[in-house]
């Protein structure tokens, strides 16, 4: 019966991050794994999607408060004049918007130039709309942009560019350099670009998220991807949107309709609340997550994991293993779930090193397998948990010693 089944589909399988996952269940392992909270959502939020139930929002449902907000931020984060009744689609979650954006824009055969470690399920986006990821390796332990490797990644059909930043896993803020070399590309080789900006409200130490879209000549080439995810904790709720010229937005549109038809109802009541939130809960934001950081490097430094890179945005750590551990980060995983019931994500899973481009030469990825992501988007008792557990471990077994 296996037959039956697409192409596509059999080029899909478990991850071994998927395969730990599984792993981390059966040892009822504490989860700083997936990117989610573990804590309520703000009440009022909450409320919000519970009046809306209440008053019988449970059919199809656009609403276009939702889009006139979202310009009104935009015009007031990043100057931009957004049009929130042509140039916004409202979407099931930044992941069917972003995939929504990948197949309005991309035709078999078509390159897409992705920026390694990269964020899993863009790949898979790409490769269902017939396109080729083209990968560009960051320089570690600063995750930086070395524009000669941007340069030699590009061909006559490379056909955008996705920048993610704050950047998962590495927590990485693109700086304004940065962000005007890749604009230069897209503007000189005519490329779009497809941003995820779901941490856009969780930077840290005065680091600002600057949108692709700000800079000249971008807005008329970007698709922006965002959601209510990860800002105000309702990863379940499935509420996103991209902003993009109308041309493009109205194809998402139609693509949203074909493969969703819309987002859930309540929840889009409850995301006009979310977005009309006062000032003072965005920076209550970034300094809650910033002390939950500044604790996980700390713990985490004291068990011998190394930190040249400090996470400048985003709830992730990419926490580069002890400098004389002699196992592989899924070893050392493994390890953690099986002998101390915490569960983190090895590195391996976000690098691509089989997949960079022939025109980029090949260089030494040994530390590709030398890095562990820790989600920190949980409570402060989780992560008090965690961290005793882990320093017991370290304690009685000295994994960050050569074995």
């Amino acid at each position: 019966m296996e037959k039956k089944l697409s192409s596509v589909a059999k080029s899909f399988t478990a991850s071994p991050i998927q395969e730990l996952s599984h792993l981390a269940q059966r040892c009822n392992a504490i989860n700083l794994a997936e990117g989610f909270p573990d804590f309520p959502a703000p009440t009022h939020i909450k409320d919000s999607a519970i009046a809306a139930i209440n008053s019988d929002f449970n059919q199809y449902r656009h609403v276009q408060g939702i889009c006139d907000h979202l310009a009104e931020m935009v015009k007031k984060m990043h100057g931009l004049d957004i049009n929130s009744l042509t140039d916004i689609a409202i979407c099931c979650g930044q992941t069917e918007a972003f995939a929504a954006a990948v197949f309005a824009i991309i035709d078999k055969g078509d390159e897409v130039v992705l920026f390694d470690p990269c964020y899993e399920t863009y790949e898979g986006c790409i490769t269902m709309a017939g396109g080729n990821p083209v990968y560009v390796a960051l320089d570690p332990p600063h995750w930086t942009l070395d524009p000669d490797k941007l340069m030699k990644s590009l061909t006559g059909r490379t056909k955008a560019i996705v920048l993610n930043s704050p950047q998962n896993p590495t927590g990485k803020v693109f700086t304004k350099d940065e962000l005007e070399i890749i604009a230069e590309v897209c503007r000189v080789r005519n490329c779009l670009a497809i941003t995820d900006e779901v941490y856009e409200h969780v930077t840290f130490d005065n680091n600002k998220h600057i949108s692709l879209a700000s800079f000249l000549g971008m807005q008329e080439r970007t698709i922006i991807t965002s959601s209510l995810s990860k800002t105000f904790s309702v990863t379940g709720w499935r509420v996103g949107w991209a902003i993009a010229p109308a041309f493009i937005a109205s194809a998402i549109r139609n693509i949203h309709v074909k493969i969703t038809d819309s987002a859930p109802a309540p929840f889009q009541e409850a995301a006009l609340t979310a977005l009309r939130s006062a000032p003072e809960y965005f920076e209550s934001l970034k300094k809650d997550y910033e002390s939950k950081r500044d604790f996980m490097i700390k713990m985490l430094a004291g068990i011998g994991f190394k930190f040249q890179f400090k996470p400048e945005g985003s709830f992730f750590l990419f926490a580069e293993l002890p400098e004389n551990c002699a196992l592989s980060d899924v070893e050392y995983v493994k390890e953690l779930i099986q002998e101390a019931g915490v569960v983190a994500v090895p590195g391996c899973g976000f690098f691509h090193a089989n997949l960079l481009s022939d025109k980029v030469p090949k260089e030494d990825c040994s530390y590709h397998r030398r890095y562990i992501r820790f989600a920190f988007c949980k409570s402060d008792s989780t992560l008090a948990t965690a961290a005793q557990k882990l320093g017991k471990l370290y304690k009685s077994s000295g994994m960050s010693k050569d074995t």
